[in-house]
């Protein structure tokens, strides 16, 4: 019986394991993190015109005036998250479906936000396509979606002016919640663990510059305009 032909890597293979090292040289340690990275098909959750960006280490515009965020913020963010197979995790800011994309590859339960409609079904298409079971929903992020918590981790990938309390008070106790918090031209990350009840704490990640967070808990239109 002839043996069966090994799979041949393609150009995109190659740019994604090279943007592996280039994020391992960054400081990203989690190997689960870099495995999802090393699996997620970036270029298909970019504009057809820009796939042959898809592996640089930098955000890249897609419809509605938004970003798919820079690779090293992906992983930082989602190294920073703690993620853990079966975990519960909301991310605000569907996006393209990127991030989700990897949380879904790492074995999270993931539940994403987009206020965009049009992003929303972009990444609902996009995720399907490559079989990640991720639910998606179309609404106002910045109050979470109490129905399908309490999270062990929310993930959020705009900039708010303060940390928003609906979303800090859908975490589980012992739950993380990740989110770039500042003015609107730069923010500051920070790591929210809900250490009890009515108890948390913050511990700050590093500056980051994120699109603005838009809605309730968040800045509103003619602000962020």
């Amino acid at each position: 019986m002839n043996p069966r032909p090994a799979k041949v890597a393609t150009p995109f293979d190659v740019q994604r394991q090279g943007l592996v090292e280039v994020l391992r040289s960054r400081g990203i340690t989690d190997e689960g993190v870099l495995q999802a990275i090393n699996t997620v098909p970036r270029e298909v959750f970019v504009p057809p015109a820009m796939s042959g960006r898809a592996y640089e280490d930098s955000a890249l515009p897609i419809d509605n005036r938004q970003t798919i965020s820079q690779p090293y913020t992906v992983a930082f963010m989602t190294q920073s998250l703690k993620v853990t197979r079966g975990m519960r995790v909301l991310e605000i800011g569907t996006g393209s479906g990127y991030q989700a994309a990897v949380l879904a590859q790492m074995g999270a339960s993931v539940v994403t936000i987009e206020r965009h409609p049009l992003l929303s079904q972009k990444a609902r298409t996009a995720l399907a396509d490559f079989g990640y079971t991720v639910q998606c929903r179309i609404g106002d992020g910045t109050i979470g979606f109490r129905e399908g918590g309490p999270y062990e981790g929310i993930i959020v990938t705009a900039g708010a002016p303060d940390v928003p309390e609906p979303l800090a008070k859908q975490l589980s106790i012992g739950g993380r919640l990740v989110v770039p918090v500042g003015s609107l031209e730069n923010q500051t990350l920070y790591r929210v663990v809900r250490t009890a009840e009515d108890s948390w704490k913050a511990e700050d990640l590093g500056p980051f510059k994120f699109v603005p967070l838009i809605g309730r808990s968040g800045w509103d239109d003619a602000s962020a305009a």
